[in-house]
Order: structure tokens, then sequence, then C-alpha cells
């Protein structure tokens, strides 16, 4: 690797700077530096930095042991995201060496202490030709003294493994072992104006036309989107203004340039020389006016690839800043809940069984087109508002640099979720059963007798005759029942499935309530962490960092709301098709024994309005049963299956199997739940479970959180683990590394052979 290589370069220094060693970024301001255009002073940090740094953290290790879980086209966005998460935490807990500190002091020697510094990434590729890789790296701007350059390089250097640019690993040929990156510190330039020009018209790179756009104060208003900018277009051969455009801004007075004739002229000069020395047109950020014009980046220009990936570009478009998420924050919580709660609340009360066939047929397309409509929501606001949560977890991991990266989760804790309010109504229901052995011994015989044919109020009449203190259980399960259980799960709705809900109430009364498995260490309370952020950003950014932690806490709060409350739609939609198939059949229009599902809405609606006189098919669906047999996927082990480790601790214990419905009032106490992924209408199985092992992966979903939360071990990302384990398994699974283990345990073979 060349130990002759240099570990610092100025930007000014005479020479061939080669982009191997300082990357896209640095070597063409370099080459602009050189040929007389104004750039801010400074220095790089050169690859040979970077790579001296990741070989004594042992950095490398670590990266390959997060991308070695399974490959990144298997990974969901939430696992991606996670190992970002944990290699930027191994790169903020390891300090600059000796001889790296040094290296950086001697570049800053050349500023005064106070000089506010821009630390960017300069990776090898950036800002080429081929494509410019904008917003994949960090850029760290008003940093100013030795320690907090220091923190800036390491963030820098993490952004190579962002989960932006893990999506784009293969165009940035990110590979463990030779990747690298180059950081470029400079002085910051303050001027009035700022703002991006492009030698061609980048939407049409054949016009004879030069785009320029300007806004008050520094570039990254406009490159980040906060601020909207005079726009301007000027023939590049005869430097004539085509058009201006006034930026859109509450501070405007008046419809007055931002640059004048002169200031336009140059930027224009400077755009061709630049694109005259390099042999292509450029795409510049510049700050300041004519006569102190400074040129702060200079790439070719790149337009949109046809083929890019849509997965990948919406995943992209998920990460929005600060002023976005407040946005959000506003109309998310105080406009668009409210609102989704009160149209679901609108619909339950409507009773659909006095409505005439047409009435009827329109209350079904009102219910379609309402859910039509708050789905395009939740992903448009509701999934993006999402990144509020992950946002918190980068802003307090960067300033504190905990030693555990999902510390932060501390800081969410407590809150009204919807979820948690269920679990408490049912935890209370499970209380009174074993406070009242009558009683529960009365609902196990019931569920006996009525078993696979239970009809809630016959089931609730029953019960009030045989037991004591059957009326208050009777009246908070149907409380229960309608203020949580109005909601679709598995096409089904979970209100008119009692019999799961009873049979996880018996398992549940049988130990502790769930709120005494785990209790939050000392000091790890939400106001505790909230006083080690603060110290950690001082008095300065305290007001940021308290705007960062509301943000996340709606975030994280209306993460789950969302979810129940647009299952709550669903469940409508199927209440409105359970009454039309019963009145279908009732007049001899319907056949088939199946239920109405969501495919049947446009038969059904026909019916209704006569506008068919086809009987309606409902086909009984083979649900797929956790029952059922499974399979071994080809090349996976049998004996041993890998995924993220997501919560810690090791449990041994058998496997159900939770696919639908019909399994949930199968588990039983100290089982594994094993699921594709635990939803928030089955978060109260998971008091139950000694362990947890799902498909989906991230530390941030529900089971991961409520794991870590009870103290149960949790590995999730396995590829197909409801396919793979079958119910009765026994398996161990480790939390710590990971790995579910199938079979007993290794201990237990050398026993077992020991003891023969």
């Amino acid at each position: 690797m060349g130990s002759d290589r240099p570990l610092l370069i100025p930007l000014d220094a005479p020479g061939q700077w080669d982009e191997q060693l300082v990357g896209g970024k640095a070597a063409k301001l370099a080459q602009l530096m050189s040929a007389g255009f104004e750039v801010p002073r400074g220095f790089c940090l050169t690859t040979r930095a970077y790579e001296a740094f990741v070989k004594e953290a042992g950095i490398t290790a670590a990266i390959r042991m997060e991308l070695g879980r399974k490959s990144l086209e298997e990974m969901r966005w939430e696992e991606i995201w996670d190992a970002a998460l944990r290699i930027r935490a191994a790169f903020l807990a390891q300090p600059l060496s000796g001889l790296l500190r040094k290296t950086v002091a001697e570049g800053l020697r050349g500023f005064d202490a106070s000089t506010l510094l821009a630390v960017r990434s300069s990776a090898i590729g950036e800002d080429s030709a081929g494509r410019s890789f904008a917003g994949l790296h960090e850029s760290i701007i008003g940093v100013r003294g030795q320690q907090a350059v220091e923190h800036a390089v390491r963030l820098v250097w993490a952004s190579l493994w962002s989960d932006a640019a893990l999506l784009y690993r293969r165009e940035l040929g990110l590979d463990p072992a030779h990747s690298c990156m180059a950081v470029l510190v400079q002085e910051m330039v303050d001027a009035d104006c700022s703002g991006v020009a492009f030698a061609r018209d980048p939407r049409d790179l054949h016009r004879e036309c030069a785009v320029i756009e300007s806004v008050p104060g520094p570039c990254g208003l406009l490159v980040d989107g906060l601020v909207d900018p005079d726009h301007w277009e000027l023939d590049r051969k005869t430097r004539c203004i085509i058009a201006w455009l006034p930026g859109q801004r509450d501070d405007m007075q008046q419809h007055t340039p931002l640059l004048e004739a002169r200031d336009l002229e140059q930027i224009l000069e400077t755009l061709l020389s630049i694109e005259q020395l390099f042999g292509w047109s450029p795409d510049m950020e510049w700050t300041g006016k004519s006569g102190s014009l400074t040129v702060l980046q200079a790439r070719p220009i790149t337009t949109t690839v046809p083929d890019e990936d849509e997965k990948r570009a919406w995943y992209l478009s998920l990460r929005p800043g600060d002023v976005r998420l407040k946005e959000l924050r506003t109309r998310v919580a105080d406009r668009l809940i409210p609102e989704l709660e009160a149209v679901g609340q609108t619909l339950a009360a409507e009773e659909l069984e006095s409505l005439d066939d047409q009435l009827l047929a329109d209350a079904i397309e009102v219910r379609v087109a309402t859910i039509a409509r708050w789905k395009k929501i939740y992903w448009d606001d509701f999934i993006p508002f999402a990144h509020g949560v992950r946002r918190l977890a980068t802003y307090y991991n960067d300033a504190v640099q905990a030693e555990d990266p999902y510390e932060f989760v501390a800081l969410l804790r407590d809150q009204p979720l919807v979820a948690t309010q269920r679990n408490d109504a049912i935890g209370h229901l499970a209380q009174q059963l074993a406070a009242n052995a009558m009683l529960r011994s009365s609902v196990a015989r019931l569920l006996a007798e009525y078993a696979g044919n239970l009809h809630w109020p016959a089931f609730r009449d029953a019960l009030m005759r045989t037991a004591d203190g059957a009326e208050a259980f009777v009246h908070g399960f149907d409380d229960m029942n309608d203020r949580f259980l109005d909601i679709a799960y598995d096409q089904e709705r979970l209100r008119d499935q009692p019999e799961p809900m009873l049979r996880n109430l018996l398992e549940l009364s049988q130990g502790p309530h769930p709120s005494c498995r785990n209790q939050p260490l000392e000091g790890d309370s939400a106001a505790s962490l909230r006083k080690r952020l603060l110290d950690a950003v001082g008095p300065q950014r305290r007001e940021e960092a308290l705007d960062v932690i509301a943000t996340g806490r709606v975030s994280w709060k209306l993460r789950d709301d969302d979810n129940l409350l647009v299952a709550r739609l669903e469940s409508q939609l199927l209440r409105a098709l359970d009454v039309a198939a019963k009145r279908l059949r009732a007049l001899g229009r319907l056949a088939g024994q199946g239920h109405p599902g969501y495919t049947h809405v446009e038969p059904m609606v026909r019916a209704l309005r006569g506008t068919s006189t086809v009987p309606v098919k409902l086909e009984a669906t083979a649900k797929v049963s956790a029952r059922q047999s499974s399979f071994t996927p080809p090349g996976e082990s049998p004996r041993q299956l890998t995924g993220q480790p997501a919560s810690p601790g090791v449990a041994t214990g058998t496997v159900r199997c939770i696919r639908g419905t019909s399994d949930l009032g199968t588990f039983r106490r100290g089982e594994v739940l094993v699921c594709d992924a635990i939803q928030p209408t089955m978060t109260h199985l998971v008091p139950l479970a000694s362990a947890i092992v799902e498909r989906r992966g991230g530390m941030l979903i529900h089971g991961a959180i409520i794991a870590r939360e009870l103290g149960i071990p949790c590995v999730n990302g396995v590829r197909n683990a409801a396919e793979t384990l079958k119910n009765g398994d026994l398996v161990t699974v480790d939390g710590h590394l990971g790995i579910v283990t199938v079979g007993a345990a290794e201990f237990d073979l050398e026993l077992a052979v020991k003891s023969t």
C-alpha cells in the first residue's frame, strides 16, 4: 500500500494530483486552483489516512461482518440502514491515532483557531463523468477546532458506508478490502449570494443555453432545497438572458434579481473556462458575486439514468431533511392522524344493515376509495416521516458517541402508543384470570367446548352463568374488542375472531404481568439520555437537539398508530362485505362457503346494484397454516440459520410459526415465535415467547424493539424463517451473534454422547 504515499496534501500543492490518492472532488478543485480559479484554501487527508485508520481500528472486519450476513440484494431497507448505523458507530468509537492527529494538526496550522471550516468527502470516482453520487457522502460545515475536525473526518469516512452508498455499492465498487475515502478540509467562504450553475441545460444538453440558480446566503440552502432560488437561462454565445424566474421567498419584498448582469456574465465566463479546461460541461457550485466569485465544486453534468432501479430511487427519497421532517410532523400529527382516526370512527358507526342495496354498494365503494386514499397518504407522508426516528439515531450517536448505537431508543419510551394501550388492556384481563381460579377454569372449559366454533355472544352468556366475577371480565373484553380489535389482519377482522385472543389470555394469565419481565436500567431513562445529548451538543444547539428529539418521538409513536388506524379502515370494508354477503346469500345470489375479501368487491357491488345476474362465487381460501410441513430451501443449512442480532440473550425452545389469524391462538408460553414479521396487531404475543425469529430484518421493527424491552433474545433478517423452521423444532436463538441453531445445542449433544 506504499507507506511513501503522503497522509496530507495541501490543496495548493504543485504537481500532478492522483485521484486514487485524493479522490475526485479534491483533484478537480486542485486543478482549478492551479489554473487560477478562486477556490477556498484547504488541504486533503488522502486515502492513505483512511486506510491507516480502518486498519488500526479494526473496522474492516466490522464492515465485512455487517455485509456478510446476507447479500445486499436480499436485505430490506431497514437492514441496510441498521448495517450503516453500526458501521458509522464503529468509526466514531475509535479515536484517531497519534500520527493521524498530528497530521490533522499540521493541516490546521494554516488556519486561525476561529476559522470556520467545511469538511467534505472526496471519494474515488466521486464527481466523475459517469455519475456524481451527489448527496451520498457527508459534508460537515461550520466546523471549528481540531477536535471537531477529527470528529467530522470520521463522519465523512463512515459515509462511504452509508445506507445510500450501500444501495450504490456496485457502481461505487465498494469492497471492504479496497474501498477508501479522501477528505477535503477547506475554509468556509461567507458571501451574500451562492448557487449552482450549469454550462448546459441539464434537461437538454443539446441546447446552447446555460442555467444559473442563486439563493441569498450559503449554497447549502439551495442544495438542500431549503430556499427557493432565482433561476436564469442564458444564451451561451450571445451571453443574453433568455429567461428569469424569481424565487418564492418569504423575505422578498419585491421581485428584484439577486444577481446583476455583470454577476451573471462572470459566472457564465467561469463555466465556459472550466469547460475548456476539463473538456466537459460543468455543474458548478459557487459563492460570491463578480469580483469575488469563488468556485466551491465543479463536476461533469450528469442526467438521470433511464433504467435506474425505481425501488432504490424510492428509498433514497425517504431521507427528508430537518425542515421537511418538521413540516411532516405538523402535517401528520396535527392533521392526518386525527383525520384518519375520525374517518375510522365514522365508518364504524354507520349502521350498514339498515341500508338498501344501492346504499350498501355505495358504502362498499366509499370504503374502497377511502382505503386507496389513505394508503397513498401512507406512502407519501407516513413512511417518509418514519425517517424522524433514524434522524434521531444518527444525531444522537454523532453527538454522544454511545457504545451501544441503539441507546437512543430510550428517548422514545413512555409514549401512549395505540398498541401499548391495547397490550395494557390485554394484560389487565390476563391478571383478572390469574386472580380468579374459577373464572380461569370456566374460560378454559368453555374454550374446549366451543373449540373451532366459538361465537362470542353465546360464549359470553355461558361464562356469565357459570363463574363469579365474569361480568367485569366480559365487559373488559368487550371494551378491548371495540377499542382495539376492530382491525384487519390476514384479511380477517380480529374483532370477529375472539377465540385466539381468549387462548392468548389464558397463556398470559399463567405467568407474571409482561411489564415485570424487564425494567429499564438505572440511568437509562429518557430524561437522562435527553440530558446527555444536550450536554454533548452544547447550549448553541440546544433548540436544534430538542426539535430532533420531538420529531423522533412523534415519528416513533405514529409509525405504529398509522398501521393500526389504516387496518381499521380495512376492517370496516370487510364488515361491509360481510353484510353484503349475508344479504346476497339470502337472495340466492351468492354461492360458495368462503369469506368475502378484497377480490370480491367488484362482483358484489355489481350484484347489489343489479347490473349482474351471475351469482357471486366465494371460494374458500386455502390459508397457509403453521401446522403444515415446511421445507428447507436449497443450499440452506438445516442445522444453523444466520440473521441479524436484534436483541441480546440466548434461549432454547420449540418453534411455533405464526402465519395468520388461525395461528394466533396456538401460541404457548415459552415457545419460540417464528414469523415473517411481528405486526402491531400481534405484539401481545411477544411476552409469551422465549425468543423471536423473523424473516424481516431491522433493529427498529416491532419485534426487535419489544424483545429488547422485555429482555427476550431476537434474531431477525433470517431468510425463509417461517418456511425453513417447523412447528415443534427445538431451536436455540442466540441474540448476541444472530444465529439460530436447529436441534439440541452442542453442549447438550456432548452430554448425551457422554451419558451413552
